[in-house]
């Protein structure tokens, strides 16, 4: 089984029950993992779709905390659900659960909004931690993926180097602390400054970088060779 990396790890994890709603074509998977989530009494899961259409419309009506998507579903697939559903409720959090391991899959994703991206032979307790953290604020992506990540900045999509010339002294400590992996919390400790600071560097860093989350902003500082 591979592994769960998550970005910003925070210790303190909220235990107030996290409504699940899962969108995958297969029943077989979608009753298994009902019944592993159920088992933890801090998940419900609220709906089930076998599609992308059913996924979109049931997000509307159940108002979800997390969508739980498989990548590939006949008709509108996860991608299109995806986007759909982030322009109509641009704060739902969505992740993706998929046995695609493509670069282009997993790019596609992320920049289409996702908070994670999961392997379907992920390990049962591993995915109960992704899905609270990605309930908490925090981005997560599969370990196996993290280096196809790392490859597709290599390529060309990292933010030219006049975009982080625009970032100020701070902002680049944030993001040295956010290449170690650390939490909101524990960067404003690291920095002696309030989280509420720190939010906002980290939305300023990815307006001036020009990326879409917390994993790209520290894919993209290792890349720098910060926070070593």
């Amino acid at each position: 089984m591979n592994s769960q990396h998550s970005i910003n790890i925070d210790t303190e994890i909220v235990n107030a029950t996290i409504n699940i709603l899962l969108v995958d074509d297969h029943t077989l998977l979608r009753s298994g993992v009902k019944l592993l989530l159920q088992r933890n009494p801090q998940f419900k899961v609220v709906g089930e779709a076998s599609n992308g259409l059913d996924g979109v419309r049931l997000t509307g009506e159940l108002e979800p905390d997390v969508v739980l998507m498989d990548l590939n579903m006949p008709g509108v697939s996860g991608l299109e659900a995806l986007q759909q559903i982030l322009q109509q409720w641009p704060h739902t959090v969505v992740l993706m659960l998929t046995v695609s391991e493509d670069a282009a899959d997993l790019g596609a994703a992320l920049r289409a909004g996702a908070r994670g991206y999961l392997l379907k032979n992920i390990e049962a307790e591993q995915l109960g931690q992704a899905i609270r953290r990605a309930a908490a604020g925090e981005s997560v992506i599969a370990d196996a993926m993290t280096a196809k990540l790392v490859s597709q900045f290599r390529a060309g999509q990292a933010a030219p180097e006049e975009y982080y010339d625009k970032l100020t002294p701070r902002e680049r400590e944030a993001m040295a602390c956010l290449a170690r992996g650390l939490s909101n919390k524990e960067i404003a400790r690291e920095l002696d400054v309030a989280e509420s600071t720190v939010k906002i560097h980290v939305q300023n860093i990815l307006k001036k970088l020009k990326l879409s989350s917390r994993v790209q902003i520290a894919v993209y500082a290792v890349e720098r060779g910060l926070g070593k």
